[in-house]
């Protein structure tokens, strides 16, 4: 060693800087002619398909084809299996060169949720598309005599009403309850009063009538048990019969509404026939 640095140092300086430069010039070439096998230049492989199959499996493949492989992204498609890919980048039966990195878009193990709007009002198609911007569904249709012609009526979900806010999963199914205008044919209002609430809604159910406001000048301990002591519009009307003088009864369509008032305790009765007090 000591022997060369004196060999360097008696050289003239021009061939010192000539060795050196043709030191670095060795070094170009083999760089140069290891280039290829270092990056794998002129190596290429055909990109298998795995777009469907689970993540799992589409790693598998990709590893034995010579390929890396990273999720890029995770999106939720509710048509789709689980973890399943979605996207691969690059695509199927690209030629590529061998040992790239193969980038996957698969589909979330848990879907995201989204908060349901308050579709009451809408006309059926424009709750079907915000539906669908919210990436919701339109479940059952179901249809009910109102006033309120082709607008939604109620909201449910699992057969269940669903109130604006409620956070549900994407791709969830939204059933609608939407309103058909009022029946053509007139019928005798029902009378309410004296019924406890529960029989009253089942009456009105029947005969197709809408339930308004429900009011009342108490605390409610139980609405179920609770009583009607008043509706509007009332049973009978200010109209007389002609032949008997009595009050007439007031006539409904399917779909109007009738507001009830509830009591804790039943109304009082007649004193004559012993029912109960009716309007």
């Amino acid at each position: 060693m000591k022997n060369l640095l004196q060999n360097i140092v008696q050289k003239p300086l021009w061939q010192n800087i000539l060795i050196g430069i043709g030191f670095l010039f060795l070094l170009f070439i083999i760089f140069f002619l290891s280039l290829g096998w270092i990056t794998g230049y002129g190596k290429t492989a055909k990109v298998g398909s795995v777009v469907g199959q689970s993540y799992i499996a589409a790693q598998q493949q990709l590893e034995k084809e010579g390929f890396e492989v990273v999720i890029l992204d995770s999106i939720y498609v509710d048509s789709i299996a689980k973890l399943a890919v979605i996207r691969q980048t690059p695509e199927a039966d690209e030629i590529v060169k061998a040992g790239r990195t193969i980038y996957l878009t698969i589909n979330r193990m848990v879907p995201p949720q989204v908060e349901m709007p308050s579709l009451v009002g809408f006309s059926l198609k424009s709750a079907e598309l915000y539906l669908q911007s919210l990436q919701l569904k339109l479940g059952a249709i179901t249809y009910k005599p109102d006033f309120a012609r082709n607008a939604v009526l109620d909201q449910l979900y699992n057969g269940v009403p669903i109130a604006q806010g409620v956070k549900i999963p994407l791709g969830s199914s939204i059933s609608l309850v939407i309103g058909t205008g009022l029946g053509g044919e007139e019928t005798e209002m029902p009378n309410l009063v004296g019924l406890t609430y529960q029989e009253a809604l089942n009456q009105l159910s029947l005969q197709g009538i809408n339930i308004g406001s429900v009011l009342s000048l108490e605390t409610i301990n139980d609405s179920a048990a609770s009583f009607i002591f008043r509706q509007t519009p009332g049973y009978l009307s200010s109209r007389l019969d002609s032949l008997t003088g009595m009050p007439i009864p007031n006539k409904i369509r399917q779909g109007q509404l009738v507001d009830l008032y509830l009591s804790n305790t039943p109304p009082p009765k007649d004193s004559i026939s012993g029912l109960p007090i009716k309007n």
